[in-house]
């Protein structure tokens, strides 16, 4: 049972959980009395964080037929991660402009589990990659940049599509990104987001490509 002074916070956490692993699927239909007795919580507090769900695009509400979660097509996807790339790479600009190295050392933080294992655990690098990206931005301490990817709540609206590529690809791939911010070299940090996350987007793409043929 959640317990806590603001009910709505800990089930809006809860509910992005049950989207990310699954417990909760793209288009499927949100039974409230279901959740909110599983959950140990009344409905007005659950209400409070379906709406900021609904908010941040991942939940949607169809009149007369109830609460359900959105389901994102291929261009949603797609136009997400040319966001992403836009916004993340001037987050990475900015962090590499600082030369602080409680930046990078925060952001390494993230990956440095991972480093020395053979077998990488996808549910544990999943919420570290979000962490991060997530980072890049809030590290930044821009607000109108924070408030931009807050209210669009970019990554989070890809957290249900899953790791587009396994973490042996991409670890490396994140700690570059982190070199560059520690060595004070905005172009190449910017450079490197851009092109961290445009090989998923291309990837994406293609997987896409060949699903129609």
């Amino acid at each position: 049972m959640i317990q806590h002074t603001d009910l709505s916070q800990p089930i809006y956490k809860r509910l992005k959980e049950m989207i990310r692993n699954g417990e909760l699927k793209q288009g499927e239909k949100i039974i409230q009395e279901k959740i909110a007795e599983a959950l140990g919580v009344s409905r007005t507090p659950l209400m409070k964080a379906l709406l900021a769900l609904e908010n941040e695009y991942l939940v949607q509400s169809i009149p007369r037929r109830g609460m359900y979660l959105r389901v994102l097509d291929y261009k949603e996807i797609i136009d997400i991660y040319t966001c992403r790339e836009a916004l993340e790479g001037m987050a990475a600009r900015i962090l590499a402009t600082r030369k602080d190295m409680e930046i990078s050392k925060e952001l390494r933080a993230c990956f440095t589990p991972f480093g020395n294992e053979k077998s990488i655990d996808t549910n544990a690098y999943a919420e570290a990659d979000e962490n991060f990206h997530s980072l890049l931005i809030k590290l930044t301490d821009n607000a109108p940049l924070d408030n931009i990817y807050f209210f669009s709540n970019i990554h989070d609206k890809v957290v249900g599509h899953g790791l587009v590529r396994p973490p042996e690809e991409t670890l490396e791939e994140h700690f570059k990104i982190i070199n560059a911010i520690e060595n004070g070299n905005p172009d190449k940090a910017e450079a490197l987001v851009r092109e961290h996350i445009n090989t998923s987007k291309e990837l994406l793409i293609n997987q896409h490509k060949k699903s129609k043929k």
